[in-house]
């Protein structure tokens, strides 16, 4: 029989994500793969499934869902926290998973000159924020989330805090980019300053920051570089105030930049990561360099970038110039593949 999964359940999910500090993207994504394992069997409760519907949801998620393998692990990662952590009832062993394929694909790199094009098609803060993914390797969400602190002007740097993995890590902050930002946060305290006069001055703190630091929160230092242009609550507090700048405005801005500058490749803002990583290695920086610039775990991760260098046009020099600028060769080809065509039984003998 059906058991109804009222909110109890959800709520234990989203207070062991929190209290494991946890993103809100994380908590978002798992809730939302509990719910539809648990829909796709017909809103029966976990603790009267296991191992042999967990294996069937994922596999129906490769065979007709033909998800990504990123998808399907990401599907399994939360229903492994759910039974775990939430139901302390861990999984078993599933050898019957269908496992989504993994493609071993190239990263997309743009060249200079198609940076170059992308970024005179975008201006104001979404110019701002592509040149510091291009100039620092920011990823998106490390770009809209920095804040006023995170700015060492003087020894040209940027300080991303909590980055993917949780990991903290110093880039270059490009010196073209000292007088564009200058002016902007000159702006942005501006509206700071309205904002506060409103009441709506406060900013999100990570953690338990908000109770051990009561007035950071209206600090200048902690507040978001790029912000939005309105008021939102905030999606576990429930306070409004005024949140980063939404990343899917920069995600549509770059794509019709991209679109402007004629720009056929499947190109998005984590292109402009990737092409910072290439074109570093391609000026000759020693690639430890580049992967803590990146902050990968791994330097296998950042090898990467080296085989799209090695693949490139200049890399390989066909043979066909120097066969095709050498007369007496081609000719002695002609004549003998005519001849072939001819008197086939009398070559082939003689061969």
């Amino acid at each position: 029989m059906a058991i109804s999964t009222g909110p109890s359940l959800l709520d234990q999910v989203r207070a062991a994500i929190r209290v494991r500090h946890y993103s809100i993207r994380t908590e978002q994504a798992y809730v939302q793969w509990i719910r539809r394992f648990i829909l796709f069997h017909g809103k029966r409760h976990p603790l009267d499934m296991g191992e042999e519907q967990v294996a069937a949801f994922l596999t129906h998620l490769a065979v007709a869902g033909e998800v990504a393998a990123s998808t399907q692990n990401q599907a399994l990662n939360a229903l492994v926290f759910l039974y775990r952590i939430v139901l302390d009832r861990p999984l078993g062993e599933m050898t019957h998973v269908v496992r989504a394929r993994k493609p071993q694909r190239l990263p997309v790199v743009l060249t200079l000159e198609e940076v170059a094009g992308m970024l005179r098609h975008i201006d104001g803060v979404h110019w701002l924020i592509a040149c510091l993914q291009y100039g620092s390797g920011l990823r998106l969400l490390e770009s809209v989330r920095l804040r006023v602190k995170d700015l060492d002007f003087d020894h040209r740097a940027l300080l991303v805090r909590d980055g993917k993995g949780a990991k903290d890590r110093v880039v270059t902050l490009p010196d073209e980019l000292i007088v564009p930002l200058h002016r902007h946060l000159e702006n942005r305290k501006t509206l700071f300053e309205k904002d506060l006069a409103m009441g709506c001055g406060s900013v999100y703190l990570p953690y338990a920051l908000a109770r051990k630091y009561p007035n950071a929160a209206c600090a200048w230092g902690w507040q978001y570089v790029f912000v939005s242009s309105k008021y939102s609550p905030d999606p576990r507090s429930g306070v409004r105030r005024r949140h980063h700048a939404d990343e899917s405005s920069v995600q549509r801005a770059v794509r019709i930049a991209m679109r402007k500058a004629g720009i056929v490749k499947p190109a998005s803002c984590h292109t402009l990561r990737h092409s910072f990583a290439t074109h570093l290695l391609e000026r000759g920086a020693d690639i430890r360099t580049v992967q803590e610039q990146l902050g990968h775990n791994d330097v296998r991760t950042t090898q990467i970038y080296t085989h799209v260098i090695q693949r490139g046009g200049l890399a390989v020099k066909s043979p066909l110039g120097a066969v095709l600028g050498r007369a007496p060769v081609v000719e002695e080809s002609r004549a003998f593949y005519s001849a072939l065509r001819q008197r086939p039984a009398e070559i082939v003998a003689a061969l």
